[in-house]
């Protein structure tokens, strides 16, 4: 899978920016503030429909933009096919006041909704700010995986928009009998659907990250030298596999094996028993959306003890293993955009990464500091400039 041609239109600092996208690895330079990360963000646009960094989609828009609309258009050449995506975000008039925000997604020109967007084109990418994946609070971890699962499963990202809708319904209930009591048996629906989106979910989410693992843990001793394991672990809020001491629970063909059923009855039981706490607090305390993940080095978790350069290296390695994931799952190779990726690794770790990511099909990779790389390294490299919103090709 490659993008081969971008296009946008007053997205972000780019008023306008036409090019076409070569294979290999490309390294995108200037100083900061100039589009650097602008131009990953708009690249991974396409692939997950959302944005990697801004709160909200009207940042996204060019200040001055005369009609008040941003446009993104890739072409995508697959092994199989080709196909052209384009995403418009237009801000509308409004009667209530603040404009209204819209988005339209096309594929090949047809109208689609946003859901149809995800695995048209896969893309991972790293942020410096991803060291919140380790160091922030577990809503960060659970994004991580459920980003990956988006663009793998068609199914995920639909079930995960119901489960959040299925949550806040039934919370608002739980808040509303807390208040003014009631007939408890109308959380009973609710629960089933919680319990069935949930299993699916679970099951989803713990079969990845044990895949995952299996691919971030070689990785991971190669970019620390041998010096560090790296173990990630799923810790569901609720654990179908609490209490048994049988070989192999919990791991990946353990999880494949359970009925999905099995683990919905078993959530709506746990639901059950849960509910006086429940009620009394107004809130679900069981369920996929109170998972954690766990990252450990040595047996050091490194949610808490871990050093800056252990975080990096962590979640480098598990992005490196998503990109592979991605692959075996897809039978594509998947877009890689590292920002700033070298920084805050010492000399040794940045040789074994750009020795890693020299192999793949399509890298870009930003940078604003050119002496972290030697020069056999940017020979083999296509090189662009970036100043102001403007792209020059060429060293």
């Amino acid at each position: 899978m490659r993008l081969t041609h971008l296009s946008l239109s007053h997205f972000r600092n780019f008023n306008r920016l036409e090019t076409d996208m070569p294979a290999g690895l490309t390294l995108v330079t200037g100083a900061n503030a100039q589009g650097k990360s602008s131009l990953l963000e708009a690249i991974y646009y396409l692939s997950a429909g959302r944005s990697s960094q801004a709160d909200s989609d009207r940042q996204l828009i060019h200040f001055d933009a005369p009609d008040r609309v941003a446009r993104l258009i890739g072409r995508v050449e697959r092994a199989a096919d080709s196909l052209q995506l384009e995403i418009r975000l237009a801000l509308e008039d409004n009667a209530g006041g603040e404009p209204r925000l819209r988005r339209q997604v096309l594929i090949n020109g047809v109208r689609s909704r946003l859901p149809a967007l995800y695995g048209q084109f896969q893309a991972v990418l790293f942020l410096p700010q991803d060291l919140r994946v380790v160091e922030g609070p577990p809503g960060e971890r659970r994004r991580l995986l459920d980003e990956a699962l988006s663009q793998a499963v068609s199914r995920y990202a639909h079930d995960l928009s119901e489960y959040g809708r299925v949550l806040t319904r039934r919370n608002a209930l739980l808040r509303s009998l807390q208040e003014h009591r009631g007939d408890e048996r109308q959380l009973e629906f609710w629960d089933e659907q919680l319990s069935r989106l949930g299993a699916g979910l679970m099951r989803a989410r713990a079969v990845a990250l044990l895949e995952l693992q299996e691919l971030a843990a070689p990785i991971h001793l190669e970019l620390s030298r041998g010096r560090e394991a790296l173990l990630l672990e799923y810790l569901p809020a609720y654990d179908p596999f609490a209490g048994e001491q049988r070989l192999g629970a919990g791991t990946a063909q353990a999880w494949r094996e359970l009925n999905a059923e099995a683990i919905r009855a078993g959530l709506a039981e746990a639901l059950q028993r849960g509910r006086a706490e429940e009620l009394g607090r107004g809130m679900t305390l069981l369920g996929p959306h109170r998972d954690e993940l766990s990252f450990r080095a040595n047996r050091i978790d490194l949610r808490t003890f871990g050093s800056r350069g252990q975080s990096r290296t962590a979640v480098l390695a598990l992005k490196l293993a998503e990109a592979e994931w991605l692959r075996r799952r897809s039978g594509e190779h998947p877009v890689l955009l590292l920002d700033e990726v070298l920084a805050e690794l010492d000399p040794q770790r940045r040789q074994d990464l750009l020795a890693r990511v020299l192999s793949a099909e399509q890298v870009v990779l930003t940078a604003a500091d050119l002496s972290l790389f030697d020069r056999e390294f940017l020979e083999r490299v296509t090189l662009w400039r970036i100043q102001d919103g403007q792209l020059a090709h060429g060293r």
